[in-house]
């Protein structure tokens, strides 16, 4: 086969898969878990990117109240109880933690959640009211980063995490915009359901001890 032939032959390739991921792929994961009305449903931060080219909803039932789920995410971060998905990838191979951690759970509004090592990678907690919900974002105001806790008549919470981002299509900024928009659905599926996994079995233990 010629070059020629074989660059056509990769193009059309090419076009049907970023035709899949835009139009079936794409949708699907923006809302993993979540209902027409979680969506839609207006949430503290929304206001902050307003015309968010990345704007993600995702949840997971958890059969735990708010306050059972609570702990594992302030916790949450690098070189703390990390981030609960897969540690080889977000936490230098360092296993998630297991349990609650007590000289973590003080999380504050101003606070840095880091992302890596160091002071300056991550997201600053800007407002949270406990057992309810919780608002990260960066400096500049272009991402923002939703936890919410809505307890259900049954007894279980949906947990929620909403992810509003505005891409920056200059320079590097692609570099790090792509690999978000594909590979963010991975992550955050296992660190739901990492949260999940963890609040539910504390949970029973409890309900067990009574």
């Amino acid at each position: 086969m010629s070059k020629l032939k074989t660059s056509g032959a990769l193009a059309v390739v090419g076009s049907i898969v970023l035709t899949a991921y835009l139009f079936v792929i794409r949708p699907w994961q923006l809302r993993w878990g979540a209902t027409d009305e979680e969506v839609a449903r207006v949430m503290p931060g929304d206001s902050v990117v307003k015309d968010p080219t990345f704007n993600a909803t995702r949840a997971v039932t958890v059969a735990a109240r708010p306050e059972d789920i609570w702990p594992w995410l302030v916790q949450i971060g690098f070189g703390r109880a990390g981030w609960y998905s897969y540690d080889w990838i977000d936490n230098f191979g360092r296993p998630s933690a297991g349990r609650i951690i007590p000289e973590l759970q003080g999380l504050k509004v101003g606070d840095l959640v880091p992302l890596g090592p160091g002071d300056v990678a991550g997201f600053w907690v800007k407002a949270l009211e406990p057992n309810r919900w919780m608002l990260w974002g960066d400096k500049k105001g272009e991402v923002t980063w939703f936890w919410g806790l809505y307890p259900q008549e049954d007894g279980s919470t949906r947990l929620i995490a909403r992810v509003r981002m505005q891409y920056n299509w200059a320079s590097l900024g692609m570099l790090f915009n792509i690999p978000v928009d594909v590979g963010d659905i991975v992550m955050m599926r296992k660190c739901l359901l990492g949260i999940k996994e963890r609040a539910e079995a504390v949970a029973q233990q409890s309900r067990q001890g009574r």
